[in-house]
Formats: structure tokens, sequence, C-alpha cells
């Protein structure tokens, strides 16, 4: 199972441990998977070259663990860090549980520069553990709970592509905003606003293709700048920030395909999923705000 959902790992127990038990929960979104793990006795990891970076956070136990020269213990209130290209030991104490969260090297990297705005050159030196008690490390940490809590459901919106694509790049950017590392001055630091021709492409890219599952890093790279110029050109030349434009795009969209359509052939979901809204209950509310009626009543009314 560890295997299959993460890397090619060395298992061990001490003789006289006895049964052994491993619980796993997994949810994936493409680069990027979150799991829950128990283990029911003392046990040893040994990962001989990690190609990926990953975060593991004990909610019971402690974690004990060596990489890349450096040592470090680990309780709920510590996450341990380990990056790419060095072997990775640790160990458990009985009944132990932790959240393992992995994200392939690219994918980290790629939203690294895509949210500068340039190439980076990586891999990333990210610390041995961080602070899961207080700050932007706890918040980055409830936001993995409240992917965890959907495990039980396979039905989970987090399945659907259009808000897979969002909540991964949240995932990544928020850890990438949470540690230190030698691009985050500049990650953090004054912005200038994108010019107005390069919002522009932006601005067609979204009219030609509202459909399309965008997040804010792709809209970046079709601008050729970082996302916070990106966010700040919006703001300046079109009074909004990207996704809002994309979402009021959508509702818009939507709106004509109802004013148009014939409710005997046509459904209020179908069209919803049609201009990328995963959650119905959002599109309504959000489409009431917009044009003052349900999307219900406008396809019931008279074209």
């Amino acid at each position: 199972m560890l295997n299959r959902f993460y890397y090619p790992v060395a298992v061990g127990t001490p003789e006289d441990a006895g049964d052994f038990r491993l619980g796993v929960g997994v949810i994936q979104l493409g680069p990027l998977t979150v799991g829950q793990l128990s283990f029911s006795s003392p046990v040893t990891l040994l990962v001989a070259e990690l190609d990926a970076y990953h975060v593991s956070m004990p909610t019971q136990g402690f974690l004990r663990a060596r990489h890349a020269g450096r040592e470090v213990v680990a309780g709920p209130a510590t996450g341990v860090i380990f990056g790419p290209g060095s072997p990775v030991y640790t160990s458990r104490e009985a009944n132990s549980a932790e959240l393992a969260v992995k994200v392939e090297r690219k994918a980290l990297e790629e939203e690294l520069s895509g949210l500068l705005g340039r190439p980076i050159e990586g891999p990333l030196d990210l610390p041995p553990e961080v602070d899961l008690s207080t700050g932007p490390g706890c918040s980055w940490s409830r936001l993995i709970r409240l992917l965890c809590d959907e495990l039980e459901f396979c039905d989970s919106l987090f399945y659907e592509p259009l808000m897979a694509e969002q909540v991964r790049s949240t995932v990544l950017t928020g850890l990438l905003l949470s540690l230190p590392h030698r691009y985050h001055g500049e990650l953090t630091g004054p912005v200038s606003a994108g010019p107005p021709r390069a919002i522009r492409r932006v601005v067609d890219a979204i009219q030609n293709e509202p459909e399309r599952p965008f997040t804010v890093t792709e809209l970046a790279r079709v601008a050729n700048m970082s996302v916070r110029s990106l966010q700040e050109g919006f703001r300046r030349h079109v009074g909004t920030a990207p996704m809002n434009y994309l979402q009021q795009v959508r509702l818009g969209r939507a709106h004509e395909a109802l004013r148009r359509g014939d409710p005997a052939r046509l459904t209020v979901a179908s069209v919803a999923h049609r201009w990328g809204f995963a959650h119905l209950g959002r599109f309504a509310s959000a489409y009431r705000d917009r044009f003052g009626e349900s999307p219900s009543a406008t396809l019931r009314s008279p074209g």
C-alpha cells in the first residue's frame, strides 16, 4: 500500500510486536497525495531515495526522522519535511497516526515558478520541520485535515476535475507560503501590476474557453507573469480578481444557455456543469446574486 501511493519503502517491526496493522486512507489529486496512516505496533520505515516533497504530521504519538543529515522528533504540533534526493529513515511508536502529504517534485517547483512568473532552480531547500500549532503552518494543516475529512466519501466534490485543480493549487501554494525557502521573500514581497496587453491575453483566453478548469497559476502563464502581478493587473485594469472575472463570464454563459434552453430537454445541473460549476448550491446562489432570479426561473421563463 505504501509503495503504491507513496514510495518504495522497507518496513521493519520488532519481533515481539504481535499483529501488525496498517491503516491507510488516501485521496489523490494528480501530483498531490494526502493520506491518513495509522500503525498498531512500533514500526520503522526506510525510503532509499525520495523523489518528491513530503510532509508528515503526527496526529497521535511521536515520529522520529533522519533525513539529509538532520534529525527531528515530531508530535502533533510539528510537521516533518523531507525533500527529494536523499534517504529517509523514520520510526514510530505503537498506536501512532499521522497525515502524510506527498507532492511530486515537478508539480511543486512548477507551482512556485508560476507564482513568481519565472523559472526557478530546484530542488527547494525546505526546512526540516514546520510549526503546526500557530500561524501559516496551522492554517495549512487545517486545509489538509479538510481534505482528509473527504476520504470516506467516494462522490466527494474534490474528485471533480474543476475542484481538484483548484484544491491542488491551493494546497501547493499554501505550502510554499507557509515555509521559509530562498524564494519566500520574492513570493511575499512588493509586486507590480501586469501591463494591459498581457491582461488582455488572459481576458481573451477566459472569454474563448470559460469552461476550461483554469487555475490562477495557469492564467498567469498565459500572461507570462507572476500570479501576484496578474492579480494586481486585474485589480487595476479590470476591477476584479482573475478568478472572479472567470466566474462572472461563466455565469453569463450559463444565463444565456438557460434563457434560450427548452425546459423539457435541458436541466439546470447540465448547464452548471457545462460552464464549470461543480457545486449546484453555490452556482444557484451566485446566479441569483448576479441576475436576481434562480437558474430554474430563467429556464422556465419564455425565451
